[in-house]
């Protein structure tokens, strides 16, 4: 159903067209992450272990030839100790001042693995190219990270990778985000602390899509470890599948495919010990390494959009942009640059 008011609306709430039946025109046809039909059950370390080793067997049994996309954190880094000594490795850098830059983690544990590094380097420039390429793939406008995944898997295709490795998923699996574990949310709280925009602020036709946040709600209150492990799942994970189907590889990560049998420790994980299990697995494989601290995939989008001011279009409201923190003014000009591309 073609719906463009619906679309522009679930965007800036869930950074995703949150019914798949939507779509912006006619014309487009939305690009959906489809979860993986196998399942590990993850009742501790153990089993995590096991999960990561069989999952990534697979993958080189069946022919394929992996990269590693590596961070300065936890996730990628457990990977990194189980794939093969031939795997190449890539860290996102954006190239912007005061942008985080991982790339001398990213290369200490590649080198305690005796894995080889390379550095994707990534502009403004790079960003709005790719956007575009992007945005007619998927169908909607993407997240300020997909240009640089997308960057990254190009590389990799033409280093002759099939697959392509990412950490992605183990927070929504092993509570690794600790904002939005951090208390038992009420409804109301919890849609405010969970949208990205309040769209009425944004938009001239702005409405809340609450549907989705219906689907969890428990009287007041709302299961939002449920609602988490649905559209956050999907929503995150489209971004990475999206960048990597556009440059011709195969999006993997082993944390999709698990489901916990045991219930998380909310307590635990709101005194600081976030992702318990998966930290006990990286003291394991690095003794000697320490905890890194916990930070977002790096992109410079603030800087870049610092002097932006803000959208033109009929459909937003003015100075709409003001005053937003730098993933949200990337939304807002990434959804008027979507809309300007069809012409709707």
């Amino acid at each position: 159903m073609v719906d463009k008011n619906y679309c522009c609306n679930s965007f800036l709430i869930y950074r995703y067209i949150a019914d798949e039946g939507m779509r912006f025109s006619e014309n487009v046809s939305p690009y959906f992450f489809k979860a993986p039909a196998k399942e590990y059950p993850i009742g501790g370390l153990e089993d995590t272990e096991r999960a990561i080793k069989d999952y990534i067997d697979g993958i080189v049994k069946g022919g394929g030839r992996l990269g590693l996309a590596l961070s300065g954190g936890i996730d990628s880094a457990i990977l990194a100790r189980y794939v093969p000594k031939d795997t190449p490795t890539y860290t996102f850098h954006c190239v912007a001042p005061g942008t985080l830059d991982e790339t001398a983690q990213a290369r200490r544990y590649a080198e305690a693995c005796g894995l080889k590094n390379y550095v994707i380097d990534i502009t403004w420039d790079d960003v709005l190219a790719n956007a575009d390429v992007l945005m007619r793939h998927k169908g909607a406008p993407i997240h300020s990270i997909e240009a640089q995944i997308y960057a990254a898997a190009r590389q990799a295709r033409l280093d002759g990778v099939t697959h392509l490795l990412f950490g992605e998923n183990a927070d929504i699996v092993f509570g690794g985000m600790d904002g939005l574990l951090s208390q038992d949310w009420d409804f109301d709280s919890f849609v405010k602390r969970y949208a990205y925009l309040d769209p009425t602020k944004v938009l001239k036709e702005g409405r809340w899509v609450l549907e989705p946040f219906e689907r969890y709600r428990q009287g007041n209150a709302i299961d939002f470890y449920g609602f988490i492990r649905h559209y956050f799942y999907y929503e995150a994970n489209n971004s990475y599948d999206n960048a990597c189907s556009t440059a011709g590889v195969q999006y993997s990560t082993p944390f999709n495919c698990m489901r916990l049998t045991f219930t998380l420790d909310y307590n635990r994980i709101r005194s600081g010990d976030t992702k318990y299990i998966l930290r006990q697995l990286f003291n394991r494989l690095y003794p000697d390494m320490g905890q890194p601290v916990k930070v977002p995939m790096p992109r410079a989008v603030g800087e870049w959009l610092r002097d932006w001011e803000g959208p033109v279009r009929p459909e937003f409201l003015p100075h709409c942009a003001d005053g937003l923190k730098g993933d949200q003014r990337w939304m807002i000009f990434i959804l008027e640059r979507f809309l300007n591309s069809l012409d709707l």
